[in-house]
Formats: C-alpha cells, structure tokens, sequence
C-alpha cells in the first residue's frame, strides 16, 4: 500500500473547509431544489462541493473525480479516483437538524484505501487509511464488543424511493426493531459508518446508497475491526444498492434477518 500521507491531509484539509463555510450557513439558505420526491441540494451543498474540489485537485490536478453534485470527472490515464459527497444529511441541514457531515474517499483500482467523514457541528474528524487503522479526533477507534444483537443499538436509512416500496422497506425495519435494543434513523449514512466503527452504533443497514454515501465509511469500519457486507451477504463494494456493516459479533444474526423470506 502506498504512503497516503499526503492524501490524508488533502482531505481533512478540504473536509474542514468545507464544513466550516457549512456552519456559516446553517439557518441561511436562500435556495433549496428538489433533485426528487425527497432528494434535496442546497447553495451549501454546492459552496461546499467547490470548496472541496479546489483543495483536491490543487494536489492532485490528474486524478479522477466522483462527487455526488458535480458528477465525474475522469483522467484516463490515472487509477486513482476521489468520491465525494460535500454535504450527508442535506435534509437535515435544510432544517438545522446538526446531523450532517463531509464525506471524502480515495479509491485505488476501484478499493476505497482512505475515508476521512467530518462532522461540522461537533468538530469530530473521523479518518481511516488501508492497514493503518481508524481515528476520531487523532485517537484510535475500534467497533463495539457487543455479542449479540438483542444488546445492540442499530442504524438505519431509507432510500428515496421508500414511498414506492413501503412496505416493505417497513417489514424489514419492523424485523430489526423488535430483534435490537433499538433502532437509530438519523438520516446520513456516514455518520451511521463513522459511528460504527467508533462503537456508538453495533451494527447499521440500508439499501439505495451511492458510492459517495459510504465509500470513506466503508475504510473506517473495515480498519476499525467491522465487516461489511451486501444483503446477500457478498462482499460490500461502494458500487452495491445494499449495505450491511457491523461488529463481527452481530454481522451474522443481522445478516440472517436480512435475509429471511417476507411472510405471505
């Protein structure tokens, strides 16, 4: 694995700039645009998004770009690819819910090998590179040691297209519910990453991410000791419509849930 040295600070860098002009924002939004039903993009998430690129591609001007508003920018000749999503949790923004983060991973040969998710209303940089484990704050992380999912507190999401499949989406939800000690649905998927692999949630679940909503995630939970997997119980990759990660405790029995036939 190469020194990502450099790489790590690049992000943080962005990712504090970014979230700082956010803080500035909150309560101020002059315009809000509906992508879909319930998908939203405000004047912060694109401040951010420049912000973000402008620092990535002062350092690194030949490598590809995968953010979720600017979409992708692609330098043949290089392997290396930032992913991007300047502001998780837009909705909450909109509404000064402070649950909301700066997502920034760099993929190698399509593996995510850096993810740093920053939190601007808590000041908590959570960061991970390959083989070099995982840190909130500069101090090491690891997942929880909780043993069974009777014991555990999980997080959840629910795609944009949860009014067309309610029902089912609901079932599974119903399932986890009455299975865990509880149930979290904050609204950003990785801050539910970040958040498992620092030990606050056991284990976490969702369908219909893009590759922007979990790929540093997906680095901080795998070095923080987790697993990750799809519904099917595949190997996870940013590039899946489902997610599944977890202490190695519970994986299985939630994995187990997931995958359990719908009644009638």
């Amino acid at each position: 694995m190469p020194d990502l040295t450099k790489e790590q600070l690049v992000a943080e860098t962005a990712a504090k700039r970014a979230g700082t002009a956010m803080l500035r924002m909150v309560g101020r939004l002059r315009h809000i645009r509906k992508k879909g039903r319930i998908d939203l993009v405000t004047e912060a998430d694109l401040r951010a998004e420049r912000i973000i690129l402008d620092v990535i591609r002062n350092a690194f001007p030949g490598d590809n770009i995968l953010s979720e508003e600017a979409g992708a920018r692609n330098a043949p000749a290089s392997a290396r690819t930032w992913i991007i999503d300047p502001l998780d949790g837009t909705t909450n923004f909109a509404h000064g819910f402070p649950f909301f983060s700066v997502s920034i991973a760099l993929q190698l040969a399509r593996e995510p090998v850096l993810g740093v998710v920053y939190i601007p209303s808590s000041r908590e940089l959570f960061e991970a590179s390959r083989g070099r484990g995982a840190f909130l704050n500069k101090r090491p992380i690891r997942v929880s040691a909780t043993a069974g999912i009777g014991d555990a507190l999980l997080g959840t999401g629910f795609p944009y297209y949860v009014h067309e499949q309610a029902e089912r989406l609901l079932s599974l939800f119903e399932k986890m519910i009455v299975t865990a000690q509880g149930v979290r649905r904050p609204g950003a998927a990785s801050i539910d990453l970040a958040y498992v692999a620092a030990g606050r949630l056991d284990g976490f679940w969702e369908e219909g991410l893009k590759p922007w909503d979990t790929a540093a995630g997906l680095v901080l939970v795998e070095e923080a000791g987790g697993v990750l997997s799809t519904f099917r119980g595949d190997p996870y990759s940013p590039y899946d419509n489902t997610i599944l990660a977890a202490n190695p405790a519970i994986h299985a029995e939630m994995l187990r849930i997931l995958r359990e036939p719908e009644k009638g």
